[in-house]
């Protein structure tokens, strides 16, 4: 299917920005390099460290890439729910020996003058999380050629990323790992889990906006690759499965976790960030998730100090382990390999899908032998 995506990959496979530290540049270039489409995450990132990214991540090669922005935040929280959960934390500050950080950090991430670099010196594709650009951000990216792609995990948010001028939109199913891209948190639902998986979602935006999709959510196989494609989407996005590259600038604790039969579950959390993201269910999530409040990012910087000296302690139980629903899947290999052997299944996937249609629609004996 021919998109304004085509032209940025060899084949369709996205690295998800995954902020943190994760989608460093190392990555992207791999990922680009073997035909990928490689991403930076500005979140949580001054302007000029992303910028510093983009630049380190041109000099290591002429391919397409995007960088993924958070959307400024409505000041919605309730100052008294984010102290009450800062004083639920006295034990980890306690047992980790470090302060709670400064919950009054800022809402809006840098996001205009994140916007004034990327006009200024543009990059072939932009994505937004948390929310959806106003007609006016979108048409500015039309004009120096970058494409644009709004995260939506439901059809209202689809809908409005269309009236909004987006180019594409990154489908994200309730499977996926990490934080959920949805515009509005709604903190009557504990955990944020009200979405839905990934193939239905797929269709369902397909019927109601003539946009390229990306497909986001628990791929970690060519052939769950292969099945988001034949379902309609344009490309299909991974992060958990790139997390464990050696490229990826995710902490060995984290990696070593994924794998780990000690984690049996991910599920849908608040504890770290005050906004649904799903990761390994570890001591922190069970102590404290079903308590944080709809506060992001307030909560994010609360906790911003133990998640770093949990992972400075070598303690993934005090980590934000963030992982998909496929997390036991992944694979340590190098990002190169990786996108090609998922290509590889891809192949193999579509291989298998023809010969089954293929005997299907094979004329079948009577009941004398003859077809």
């Amino acid at each position: 299917m021919s998109s304004p995506l085509t032209d940025l990959y060899r084949y369709p496979i996205v690295q998800a920005p995954m902020a943190g530290g994760a989608s460093r540049p190392q990555l992207a270039a791999a990922v680009g390099a073997a035909g990928g489409l490689g991403f930076l995450a500005a979140g949580y990132k001054t302007p000029a460290a992303m910028y510093e990214e983009i630049k380190h991540l041109r000099a290591r090669g002429d391919m397409p890439f995007g960088v993924n922005l958070f959307m400024p935040q409505p000041a919605t929280s309730d100052p008294s729910a984010v102290a009450v959960y800062g004083e639920q934390l006295a034990g980890e500050v306690a047992w980790y020996e470090t302060p709670l950080g400064d919950c009054d950090t800022a809402t809006d991430d840098a996001y205009d003058a994140k916007l004034a670099i990327l006009l200024d010196d543009p990059v072939p594709l932009v994505s937004f999380t948390f929310g959806c650009p106003t007609r006016a951000v979108c048409e500015a990216f039309a004009r120096v050629g970058t494409v644009t792609v709004v995260t939506v995990t439901s059809v209202d948010e689809a809908l409005a990323a269309h009236a909004a001028g987006a180019s594409a939109l990154c489908v994200q199913g309730i499977e996926a790992g990490g934080h959920q891209g949805t515009h509005r948190d709604d903190p009557h639902v504990q955990g944020g889990g009200q979405g839905l998986g990934l193939l239905a979602l797929i269709q369902l935006v397909r019927e109601a906006v003539p946009l390229p999709v990306i497909a986001a959510g628990g791929l970690m196989r060519g052939a769950q690759i292969a099945a988001v494609l034949a379902a309609g989407a344009s490309a299909a996005q991974l992060g958990t499965a790139f997390l464990v590259c050696p490229e990826s600038g995710a902490s060995a604790v984290h990696k070593q976790a994924l794998t780990d039969t000690t984690f049996t579950r991910t599920e849908l959390t608040r504890a770290f960030s005050g906004r649904p993201a799903r990761g390994l269910v570890n001591r922190f999530v069970r102590e404290h998730g079903p308590y944080a409040p709809a506060a992001y990012p307030q909560v994010h910087y609360l906790t911003s100090g133990l998640r770093k000296a949990a992972a400075a302690a070598g303690d993934p139980q005090g980590m934000a382990l963030w992982a998909g629903q496929g997390h036991r899947l992944a694979r340590e290999l190098p990002a190169g390999e990786l996108v090609e052997l998922l290509m590889a299944e891809v192949d193999a996937a579509r291989a298998g899908l023809a010969a089954d249609t293929g005997r299907q629609a094979a004329p079948q004996p009577g009941p004398g032998g003859a077809a």
